[in-house]
């Protein structure tokens, strides 16, 4: 069997290697972090776009995150990731606050405990000084100050705030596709990634196929969601929702192989700038899935961002393993049959 990932042409040409004659050149998406603000505009216009349910409006105790993670209710999820590291030289503000991916359980309680015994008042709206352990300090956006105000506004802070929009990433090779028993996953002919709902049958396979834990099946129905590119605008010629809505243009949406360009030209001029951990994700396409239709440039590890470092499409070694467990039951076979003549003698 000839998976549905394999290519006979150009690395990129998946849309030919599923069937797709005189298909338009593949698409997707680029996503320049270092200037996300966190907005949220992509996530909501997803959902508004494709009538994806509503997934809680609760804070989940990670800065202002309310969804958590990608799945069959999240499209498009924008990470808070906070890191006890200056950005733009700003110096130690709020000593003894728990900061940072290593933050714990416990965090949420710790800082409250903190704040309930801190002095408050006798500021404007918006940036009330803080008196913790005695220091005046001022609350506000990470990183914001009023020049020349005389209260220290300037060293708020004792953290960085990385953000990322994460979407499915349309892999070349997708192990969705090869593990799905009823074709409900179909490559489009803008090479995307598609899930049929009125096939899926809820069996979760493509769950587990997924390096990036992107799809899931939905409580509601039971069947598999993810994002589709909206694939239903692509065809109206018109850009995905989130791209749409972004207001800083850090998700970026087009053909592929113009953004790949756009993201190297982009990822130079950072590390010229002295970005030096500036780095893309997706780009390469001798990692383990082909390199991704969603290229991300990141200012951390991808890990620090809740992407695993090393992706890799688990039915990379099917061919391998039954070909492996071919040869054992052969010989097993082999030895079986040499056992019974040789006592027949």
């Amino acid at each position: 069997m000839i998976s549905r990932n394999s290519l006979s042409g150009p690395l990129d040409d998946v849309a030919a290697a599923d069937g797709h004659i005189d298909h338009p050149p593949r698409v997707g998406f680029f996503t320049d972090t270092s200037v996300c603000i966190g907005c949220k505009a992509c996530e909501v216009a997803c959902k508004e776009w494709n009538l994806v349910p509503e997934d809680g409006l609760d804070l989940l105790g990670m800065s202002y995150d309310n969804s958590g993670m990608l799945g069959a209710n999240t499209w498009r999820h924008v990470a808070f990731v906070e890191q006890a590291a200056p950005l733009g030289g700003q110096q130690t503000g709020l000593a003894g606050l728990p900061t940072g991916p290593s933050a714990t359980e416990a965090t949420a309680e710790v800082v409250a405990e903190r704040l309930r015994h801190a002095e408050r008042g006798g500021a404007e709206l918006g940036t009330t000084p803080l008196h913790v352990d005695g220091t005046p300090q001022e609350l506000g956006m990470p990183g914001f100050s009023r020049p020349g105000d005389g209260t220290g506004a300037e060293s708020r802070t004792d953290f960085r705030w990385l953000m990322s929009s994460d979407v499915c990433k349309h892999c070349t090779h997708a192990g969705c596709l090869d593990v799905c028993p009823t074709g409900a996953l179909f490559r489009t002919e803008f090479g995307t990634v598609v899930v049929q709902q009125d096939i899926c049958n809820g069996c979760g396979y493509c769950v587990s196929g997924c390096p990036y834990g992107v799809i899931d099946r939905s409580t509601l129905d039971g069947k598999a969601h993810k994002c589709t590119l909206c694939y239903d605008r692509l065809h109206d010629g018109a850009e995905p929702a989130c791209a749409k809505a972004c207001p800083t243009q850090s998700i970026q949406f087009g053909e592929l192989d113009v953004l790949r360009e756009r993201a190297d030209r982009r990822l130079e001029e950072l590390q010229g700038q002295g970005v030096s951990e500036a780095q893309l994700y997706g780009r390469d396409p001798d990692d383990g899935v082909g390199g991704t239709g969603s290229v991300f440039l990141l200012l951390d590890e991808p890990e620090v961002y809740g992407l695993p470092p090393d992706p890799v499409v688990p039915t990379r070694d099917a061919v391998s393993m039954w070909r492996a467990a071919g040869a054992a039951a052969a010989a097993f076979l082999a030895t079986g049959v040499a056992s019974f003549l040789g006592s027949r003698r």
